[in-house]
């Protein structure tokens, strides 16, 4: 009689850069369905992102550098998710800094991030015929102009490879470069979720990102600064809808490679402030200052594949997003501002 029992219970799954933004809202989704090892050497996040993840038998935080090669036999904490007998199934690789205001003393980390680290866990996933997704970045599209500004995935982009941000715009391409690299010598099933601007609590303070500061500046009653003119407009999704396509992504079969996330349509972000401002009773005023090396002009996602292909589209609405996020803020302004 043939035995249909899985040889496990649940699935072993790895989040690198998992205390950061998405990283620790991603962990804390997959903790419904899997053992999740959240991978992190806390030099761009903070670890009370995780604190509350922490009970769970089903969680395990490794503080590591993922730029160095990794082998999951060197931590002992892992022999409860039988990793030497049932591997890893899943490997999400979002370990990137993303600092606009810190971006200059992290240059050598993103260049990291985008080849050493890219390298590191596509060898896992190799080792453990691991499904991966990296969270690449909307980014590779390029320039954004009026003839460019709506990017389908078979956009071909054009990046300055020499610029002072190429580390991170280039250094995207390149990361996805060694995915298609080990997708067609390996047979990996490895994806790339080309990521749009995103929001929500646990976002980084004072880090140049425009929402955390807008909402931290309104409940001090400081201006609120605007890195450009009252005409920059981004994309905005809000988190869970993020790490819902993200989980999405991943469930697709080999055929499914690159896939837009994000919102569709663009707000102004003169107008996002005005509405912090009124959902805030704040009396700050809005204040304009020179854009910031690390803040590019940024277009919008063609979504028809992830419709289709991931039946994925953003459901929260700004308005409530927003709420929940200046209520994080609220509930957490004291630590956030030692952190800061």
């Amino acid at each position: 009689m043939q035995n249909n029992t899985p040889i496990f219970e649940k699935k072993n799954v790895l989040v690198t850069g998992g205390v950061g933004f998405i990283g620790s809202h991603l962990c804390e989704r997959l903790l419904k369905e899997a053992n999740v090892i959240c991978m992190d050497d806390l030099s761009n996040s903070d670890i009370s992102n995780i604190q509350h993840l922490l009970q769970y038998p089903d969680f395990e935080f490794i503080k590591y550098d993922v730029n160095e090669k990794i082998d999951l036999k060197d931590f002992p904490e892992l022999d409860k998710f039988k990793v030497r007998f049932q591997g890893i199934q899943e490997i999400y690789h979002m370990a990137c800094p993303t600092s606009p205001k810190n971006f200059e003393n992290l240059k050598i980390h993103s260049l990291w991030a985008n080849s050493k680290a890219m390298l590191n866990t596509l060898d896992l996933a190799v080792d453990y015929r691991a499904k991966y997704v990296f969270g690449s970045s909307s980014v590779v599209y390029g320039r954004v102009d009026e003839e460019n500004k709506i990017f389908a995935e078979d956009h071909e982009g054009v990046v300055d490879h020499l610029s002072p941000r190429s580390c991170y715009d280039e250094g995207k391409r390149f990361a996805e470069t060694c995915v298609e690299t080990y997708k067609q010598v390996y047979g990996l099933d490895a994806k790339m979720a080309r990521i749009f601007t995103t929001y929500g609590p646990r976002m980084k303070l004072r880090d140049g990102l425009l929402i955390p500061d807008f909402i931290l500046n309104a409940l001090d009653g400081k201006d609120l600064v605007i890195y450009g003119d009252g005409e920059i407009t981004q994309s905005l999704c809000y988190v869970s809808d993020m790490v819902d396509g993200l989980v999405r992504l991943m469930g697709t079969g080999p055929d499914i490679a690159i896939v837009n996330l994000g919102l569709d349509e663009p707000y102004k972000m003169s107008e996002v402030a005005e509405k912090i401002i009124q959902m805030t009773n704040s009396s700050s005023k809005i204040v304009y200052e020179a854009p910031l090396v690390f803040l590019t002009k940024k277009g919008l996602p063609d979504l028809r594949r992830a419709k289709e292909n991931l039946d994925w589209i953003p459901l929260v609405r700004l308005e409530d997003g927003l709420h929940r996020t200046i209520e994080y803020t609220l509930a957490n302004k004291e630590n956030l501002a030692l952190r800061s």
